[in-house]
């Protein structure tokens, strides 16, 4: 038997049913909200939107809880979320509707249409397509370089595809997996080049209006200012939900930064789910087309965990969107999360079915739970407690995580030099300067371009400190160590985490390549 919490809650809704076409039923949806809210309250969600597509049509759009934590405003099926990585299928979508209007090949050269394109060698510079661009298979490694767009940066599109060329790979071209945002940048930047348009203003004119999207943005910034409906990130942190305001990943561009709600990602699904008709009866993209931005451009082994969970045999990257098999259908889909909002994409083609959830907390654990739960009503799959297990699994990681967090060391009570050696600044070849100034006899340390990177340094071991930034919610705490020289003075610094399974992926510090640069080094 089933067991779900279940409220009244305030919220608006659009259910949609066509007696033409056999879709989920109505107490199959109930089943579905039931796991929503218990999914709400297990994970302690504020505010979930959800929108489904069964057999091509909407059979719910659908809104939750609040959009801001301790506010009383409702979620609706209109409220805004970021959909972070999931505008990653827009930026594909884009080049591909510039490939059929032949102005680009997939398999051009980035140098092409961006003749100032400089990766770590010649050789890569030249080699790398638009195809490799979308498919994280460039050779750079897990969000290398995500610092100069991730927390917001003052750094331009000219000083991001300028800082290309300083960061190594560590694997040849289209040999291994490694997801990369800053390939989506360059891609975006791509679409402007070639259309002449912003790569917003191309999503906004030339996407949203053939979809029929109408109430959402390629970025936070772009919102209307008289429109108020929109969510506010939430992240727990210590035991304690804490709203997180002010960071929609501008900076993030073709990568993921898009603005949108369940009533218009809906109309994207269904767009999708046939082949590029678009629900005005528009053909945004060929159906080869459509084909080809779901065509496996690399492959990556299925986790042993999911090869049982879901029959998973087959796992692979196209351009934009991850492909993998589920319990023998073949699933296409992706995930997404800016700090403090998480959300996710899944479509299982041949059924017509499709599934969309933003959410104001970034609890991917619930969202792939729901996700889940849709596809077993509309798959008739062997009933699971797809919410209730999940979230047993995810109390027993975050208890052990947080159980070993923190430095592993014992802090000594002096460094090995005085404070003032430490201080000077450094300098990233890609990302830019650092500084590290010592204020009322504690250090501190600012990364230049980036607003919400500023912490202060504690003395940990010899000539390690931890970083702690005064944002604490970023999770970010990382250790910094200061390589000296025959003098005793301060030639480098190399930084990492302190809780590597924590800390998101994107606060990339092991990739700086910090060297002194200025006194008092």
């Amino acid at each position: 038997m089933r067991k779900a919490l279940w409220r009244t809650l305030c919220c608006a809704t659009t259910l949609i049913m066509s007696s033409n076409v056999v879709a989920l039923t109505a107490p199959q949806l109930s089943e579905i909200e039931k796991s929503v809210q218990q999914a709400m309250d297990s994970f302690e969600i504020p505010g979930l939107a959800i929108g489904i597509v069964h057999n091509g049509k909407v059979v719910l759009a659908k809104g939750y809880g609040i959009r801001q934590y301790g506010k009383s405003d409702s979620v609706d099926e209109h409220t805004l979320f970021g959909i972070a990585s999931n505008s990653k299928a827009f930026t594909a979508t884009a080049l591909g509707m510039l490939v059929e209007e032949g102005k680009l090949n997939w398999d051009d050269p980035v140098k092409k249409h961006l003749p100032e394109f400089q990766l770590y060698s010649q050789e890569l510079t030249e080699q790398m397509t638009i195809r490799d661009l979308l498919s994280h298979r460039s050779g750079l490694a897990l969000g290398a370089g995500d610092l100069m767009i991730w927390p917001d940066t003052d750094k331009s599109t000219k000083e991001i595809l300028a800082g290309l060329k300083h960061i190594k790979p560590v694997a040849p071209l289209r040999t291994e997996y490694h997801y990369n945002n800053l390939m989506f940048v360059v891609a975006g930047e791509v679409v402007a080049r070639v259309s002449g348009v912003s790569w917003q203003a191309f999503i906004e004119t030339r996407i949203f209006p053939q979809v029929g999207i109408k109430n959402s943005y390629a970025s936070f910034s772009r919102i209307d200012k008289g429109n108020t409906n929109f969510a506010t990130g939430t992240i727990k942190y210590d035991g304690q939900l804490e709203e997180f305001v002010g960071d929609y990943l501008e900076d993030f561009r073709g990568a993921g930064a898009i603005a949108s709600n369940v009533t218009d990602m809906t109309k994207w699904l269904q767009t999708q789910v046939n082949k590029g008709k678009t629900p005005t009866g528009k053909q945004l993209i060929t159906p080869e087309t459509h084909q080809y931005l779901w065509h496996p451009q690399i492959m990556r082994i299925p986790k042993e965990a999911d090869r049982v969970a879901f029959k998973q045999d087959f796992k692979g990257y196209a351009l934009g969107w991850a492909v993998e098999s589920y319990f023998g259908y073949k699933r296409v889909g992706h995930m997404g999360g800016i700090l403090g909002m998480g959300s996710q994409v899944a479509m299982i083609p041949e059924k017509g079915l499709g599934v969309v959830i933003l959410s104001n907390q970034h609890a991917y654990p619930a969202i792939r739970a729901i996700t889940n739960e849709v596809f077993e009503q509309a798959l008739d799959l062997e009933p699971r407690e797809w919410v209730l297990d999940s979230y047993q699994e995810f109390k027993q990681k975050r208890a052990s995580l947080y159980a070993n967090m923190g430095p592993k060391k014992v802090a000594t009570k002096t460094a090995s030099l005085p404070l003032s050696d430490y201080t000077g600044t450094l300098r990233s070849p890609w990302y830019g300067d650092v500084i590290v100034e010592e204020i009322a006899g504690q250090l501190h340390i600012d990364f230049t371009h980036t607003k919400l990177l500023k912490g202060t340094l504690y003395h940990h071991d010899g000539n390690t400190f931890v970083v702690k930034w005064h944002e604490k919610l970023l999770e970010a705490d990382a250790y910094i160590h200061f390589k000296l020289n025959d003098k005793q003075q301060v030639q480098s610094v190399e930084m990492e985490w302190v809780n590597p399974k924590i800390t998101d992926f994107s606060f990339d510090f092991h990739n700086l390549d910090l060297s002194a640069v200025a006194q008092p080094y």
